[in-house]
């Protein structure tokens, strides 16, 4: 096909790409920031080239040193970053007579369709189904009020250029209206260079569905042919602040009719944009299965991998085929639901603080659960690497297949129970009780789950009396454990007149609001421990040294993992995806441990704290003023994404402390 291709991305995708060109037998090209310099997909590339700082408006998407190391390289093809500007694809026009190819589809398609307000009018040309709203460019916030009174609360406000969910905001209301247009248009000038918006109905309680489409047209004397095929749809209805959590392929939603009318409407929009490449057509499909057009994005998702999973294509390699020149290989009849895959992505994020709020660091200690069965990672980080301010905070993608949703769910479970993740706050609590809970199981799911799930926020996973009493005697037995290999040099005792083992012990676990006496006795490798007068038998090779200990408690197999643990007894356990703060003590250390003084909670009444490292953005007081409960008191912007900070209470500021062009966790705006 090609002999070198420049990869214009980072992080998993651009891994995921290098992938497949290895297998392709194709040299490639990275380009990465000055942050980015010991990055993943750098040190996978045959050569790489560095484009400029870390934000990305001067690096990834810096046109001008990008087409220059195209030059450089030589290289005859190049796959673009998610965020594609006009002008780079007018420049990458200019190159064609110099032999460079671009992976994907042609100007115009990638024009059309990533204007959301172009591609809406170009779907209902083709029959398509849309979602009732303004086609038009909304210029003002006023305008955006009177047009969402038109259409009829609730309405969305859209950036026509956008994706990721990010420059998207849902209003209810005249005031929501105006707030969600400022900061939807300031997310997408920030992101996409294009602060243009649109306003549609919201549809209540939907589900959000995609069809990946892979397409051809090719060039045989006068004529054009085009083939188009639809590979099936993915599920991706769990979702945060419009960014999607967990995906599936197939839906539990669609029927075989359904399916096909959907994937025919969206090989329609294709064929009517003369697209050539694979992209993916997303639609929203209401409890009546009545189904709209959203948007077409014409790139390859982060969710692909779950339709690889069940139709076994290799859809980076058909991509670059299909700029090669060749023709598809399959037939519609020829593509396949085999099986059931399930994507979760991993994200460097705090879920108790609104289902996620960015987590920045160093990963510490990393390790993918790869000897889980049927578990594919995209990712693109290492141990060692920094998740930063300046990019999606995307860990990795966790990918499990099986031969039904069951069996995939099932191996999801485990391998988010055998990931390690050290650095960084993660989602993975989140992500594992998503994934056994009840509705998810049924499919009964919309993009309102987590909200209607945790209308008070995510907690964490609830115990049961069993799950209880199961950690406390995990944690006991694993104290005991360590108090003995601390007994042993090398397999030898210390201290060789040491008194004889003991055998039992006495010991108080504290956890939550409880505190439990534990009685706990060895036997070979095994405790018996008894907890609120039952006896529980917990077995396990004790390798204290692992990140990961598998432990079996009265025939029922448990992975966990110590996260910390100090010389006061405290300890910290990951215990069905969430983790537990405990203390465990002996009984004479916890009668002693009463008259220990108790360290004051700080107070923080009067105090704004930034929740999250990130860019202040706009400051909207200044020492003196009186504020009211609710109001606006300064903008971050983290990882793309811009947050209002609210008084909690009213006040008059006193002074800001630390506002600076980039804020951390110190930084806050105290008020009387």
């Amino acid at each position: 096909t090609f002999e070198k291709l420049l990869i214009a991305n980072r992080g998993e995708i651009a891994c995921r790409v290098i992938k497949t060109c290895k297998k392709m037998g194709i040299k490639t090209v990275a380009i990465h920031s000055d942050v980015d310099s010991n990055a993943v997909h750098v040190k996978m590339a045959d050569e790489a080239v560095c484009v400029g700082p870390a934000p990305t408006s001067k690096s990834y998407l810096n046109m001008d040193a990008i087409m220059e190391v195209i030059r450089k390289t030589r290289a005859q093809a190049v796959s673009l970053n998610v965020s594609i500007c006009c002008s780079f694809l007018s420049s990458l026009s200019l190159q064609a007579s110099e032999g460079v190819t671009f992976i994907g589809p042609d100007t115009h398609a990638i024009q059309a369709m990533g204007d959301k307000i172009e591609s809406k009018l170009l779907a209902k040309n083709a029959k398509v189904n849309t979602i009732p709203g303004f086609d038009g460019v909304v210029k003002d916030a006023d305008e955006a009020v009177r047009i969402a009174r038109e259409i009829g609360y609730p309405v969305m406000i859209k950036a026509s250029a956008g994706g990721g969910g990010k420059g998207m905001r849902i209003a209810w209301d005249d005031e929501e209206t105006r707030e969600g247009f400022r900061f939807s248009s300031q997310e997408a000038a920030s992101s996409f260079g294009d602060d243009r918006l649109l306003i549609e109905k919201f549809i209540d309680n939907p589900r959000h569905i995609e069809i990946q489409v892979a397409v051809l047209f090719f060039q045989i004397l006068a004529d054009k042919h085009g083939n188009a095929l639809w590979l099936n749809e993915r599920e991706c209805s769990i979702q945060r602040r419009n960014q999607k959590v967990v995906e599936e392929a197939p839906s539990t939603f669609l029927d075989p009719e359904t399916r096909r009318a959907m994937g025919e409407q969206a090989v329609a929009l294709a064929k009517a944009v003369k697209y050539s490449s694979a992209g993916t057509v997303e639609f929203l499909v209401d409890s009546s299965k009545n189904f709209y057009f959203l948007e077409m994005n014409t790139r390859l998702q982060v969710e692909h991998p779950v339709t690889e999973c069940i139709t076994g294509l290799d859809l980076v390699q058909e991509m670059i085929r299909v700029a090669k020149g060749y023709p598809l290989r399959h037939k519609q009849a020829d593509i396949p639901i085999n099986g059931w895959a399930v994507e979760c992505r991993v994200y460097a994020e705090d879920p108790y603080k609104s289902f996620g709020l960015p987590s920045i660091g160093k990963l510490s200690q990393y390790q993918e659960p790869l000897h889980v069965p049927s578990v594919r990672v995209d990712s693109g980080i290492q141990q060692g690497s920094d998740i930063s301010i300046y990019y999606d905070p995307m860990i990795s993608k966790l990918i499990t297949y099986g031969s039904n949703r069951a069996e995939a769910l099932k191996r999801m479970e485990e391998a988010l129970d055998n990931y390690v993740i050290r650095g960084v706050a993660h989602n993975i609590s989140l992500l594992r009780e998503v994934i056994v809970h009840p509705r998810f199981v049924q499919g009964d799911i919309s993009t309102k789950f987590l909200p209607e799930v945790y209308p008070e926020g995510f907690k964490g996973h609830k115990l049961t009396d069993l799950e209880r009493r199961q950690l406390l005697a995990t944690a006991a037995s694993l104290y005991v454990a360590e108090q003995l290999r601390s007994q042993r040099f090398l397999g030898t005792p210390r201290i060789p007149i040491a008194k004889s083992k003991r055998s039992s012990w006495q010991l108080s676990v504290h956890l939550g609001d409880g505190t439990y006496p534990v009685a706990i006795s060895k036997a070979g490798s095994s405790f018996s421990v008894e907890v609120d007068g039952m006896k529980l038998n917990v077995t396990s090779e004790w390798n204290l040294a692992s990140p990961l200990l598998s432990v079996t408690i009265d025939g029922a197999q448990r992975t966990i993992q110590r996260i910390s643990r100090n010389a006061s007894g405290e300890t910290s356990i990951q215990f069905l995806g969430t983790v537990y703060k405990l203390q465990i003590l002996t009984k004479v250390a916890a009668e002693l441990s009463k008259y220990m003084p108790e360290k004051a909670a700080e107070d923080t009444s009067s105090i704004l704290r930034s929740p999250m490292p990130g860019t202040v953005v706009a400051v909207s007081v200044k020492p003196g003023d009186m504020v009211s409960e609710g109001q606006e008191i300064c903008v971050i912007e983290a990882m793309k994404m811009q947050n209002s900070m609210i008084a909690a209470k009213t006040g008059k500021v006193s002074h800001l402390r630390s506002l600076k062009t980039i804020c951390n966790l110190s930084n806050r705006i105290e008020f009387k």
